[in-house]
């Protein structure tokens, strides 16, 4: 009979930060630029240049810390992390070992069985490598320096979690805190968040751990949903035939959906860890703290319930709007300027989510101003326009972010309660639909229906559907 087994996994999240410029230079730190464009002599490890350190770099791993509910250092120092890699351009990466700014934390997680907490163990500050591209065509690799030096902090969770749905909730929950203090966009397609998984298997009921692989190029929660189970597969299977788990770094390929060994995975001691010489150490002072601590605005979770108690709006509700800050920020600068927060919240959780989705976007790439959400929900309970014709108009808002006012004028998509020219219309409609009036005549309400829907196809959406109903009830009952 089958061995059942326990899964054990611990993450290392690297997070780089939202700094205009590099950790320990002026270079700009934005995504996408010319290669080798972003730097300078000390990014591209030029002897004789000397690293400054970024003050932004520290202040956002003190927030992100204080949120995770982190102990921090009040002396802290970087260390270098030996290692040779043509994309490392000193040979060394600074990073920190002995005293890293932040440990000892935790979050909460949402589980089937009830809230969980995932221990952080540690968060350190260090500066990313940059990136080697490989060019099949020409049969080289070619090195692009302009993510070297880019500031990240990584933090680094206790083994506690054990499948893959309570990684992917732990991850949500640090990408949501990340982005509501404005650390980290958390972008995952460009890299800015990436997660490496240590995963180990163990005979259920035993205490002691297995031997855990690292898992790398994990750049989608669905990827790393995959990762989990195929690994957790393959030890087990390894288990069950009797063979040894090995300690190594292993290459993820979603594609293939299965992995390979990149290296043996190697310990602190391989790296030759000393403190950089050239980096004073960093003293954070209470003062300092409750500056950070100051400026934390609310967060995730706060902000779900002012939504529901604030707002009267369901949890469901609250929940949407508040799973991206900048949905969040819209909704709430719409509701100031008209004062119908169901409305709003209505408009964004349906029409909104519907064309990001059409179109395949991420709530952060809503562009409208929210002076123009505002004033289509103001037109609609003005009865300016009907809502068949707002939907038309919130595409334009969503596509274009058109003043909807002068779209309609310009369309002529007002709403139309010329009563001799619907009346001209029901007539004809009748007219032509003499089983309506029967069917009517003999009780059948849904006849009456069916003359609205005309009369509103007709007038192309744009009649008041009101007086329309009124000016059809009457005339039918008339004949």
């Amino acid at each position: 009979m089958s061995k059942s087994y326990e899964t054990i996994i611990g993450l290392e999240v690297h997070v780089e930060l939202a700094t205009k410029t590099k950790i320990f230079c002026g270079c700009s730190t934005e995504f996408g630029g010319a290669p080798n464009t972003h730097t300078c002599p000390v990014c591209t490890g030029m002897p004789g240049s000397l690293p400054v350190l970024n003050k932004q770099v520290v202040e956002y791993a003190l927030a992100v810390g204080l949120a995770a509910n982190c102990a921090i250092h009040s002396y802290c120092k970087f260390d270098r992390k030996n290692y040779f890699y043509p994309d490392n351009p000193q040979n060394y990466q600074i990073s920190q070992l002995y005293l890293p700014i932040c440990h000892d934390g935790w979050v909460e997680i949402e589980t089937p069985n009830g809230k969980k907490k995932i221990g952080i163990h540690e968060i350190h500050m260090e500066e990313d490598a940059g990136k080697l591209i490989h060019d099949e065509w020409e049969d080289c690799s070619l090195v692009d320096y302009n993510r070297s030096g880019v500031p990240l902090i990584e933090i680094v969770s206790e083994p506690d979690m054990r499948n893959g749905d309570e990684v992917i909730a732990y991850l949500e929950k640090l990408r949501l805190m990340i982005q509501y203090l404005g650390a980290s966009d958390c972008k995952l397609q460009e890299g800015s968040m990436r997660a490496d998984v240590n995963l180990s298997v163990r005979e259920a009921g035993t205490k002691e751990l297995g031997t855990r692989t690292e898992m790398k190029n994990l750049n989608s929660f669905k990827a790393i949903a995959r990762a989990i189970e195929g690994e957790r597969n393959r030890q087990i299977e390894l288990l069950e035939d009797g063979k040894k788990v090995i300690q190594e770094t292993r290459r993820w390929d979603d594609n293939k959906e299965s992995s390979h060994a990149m290296r043996s995975k190697e310990d602190a001691q391989d790296y030759r860890y000393f403190p950089d010489p050239d980096l004073p150490p960093v003293v954070i002072d209470e003062a300092w703290i409750a500056q950070v601590k100051e400026r934390q605005p609310e967060l995730h979770p706060e902000k779900m319930a002012r939504y529901q108690k604030e707002y009267q709006l369901p949890k469901y509700d609250a929940e949407i709007l508040t799973s991206s800050r900048h949905l969040a920020d819209l909704f709430e600068e719409t509701v100031k300027l008209c004062g119908q927060p169901k409305e709003v919240s209505n408009w964004l959780m349906t029409d909104a989510m519907r064309l990001l989705k059409e179109h395949n976007q991420e709530p952060e790439q809503l562009c409208f101003h929210p002076e123009n959400l505002a004033d289509l929900v103001k037109m609609v309970g003005e009865n300016v326009i009907n809502r068949t014709v707002a939907k038309d108009v919130f595409e334009a808002i969503f596509a274009d972010d058109v003043n909807p006012r002068e779209y309609v004028e310009k369309k002529g998509l007002g709403v139309i309660r010329d009563e001799g020219a619907l009346r001209a219309v029901i007539e004809e409609i009748l007219e032509k639909n003499p089983q309506s009036v029967s069917d009517y005549k003999a009780g059948k309400e849904k006849a009456m229906g069916f003359v609205v829907g005309q009369t509103m196809r007709t007038m192309k959406g744009k009649a008041d559907p009101a007086v329309v109903n009124a000016l059809v009830k009457e005339r039918m009952d008339s004949l």
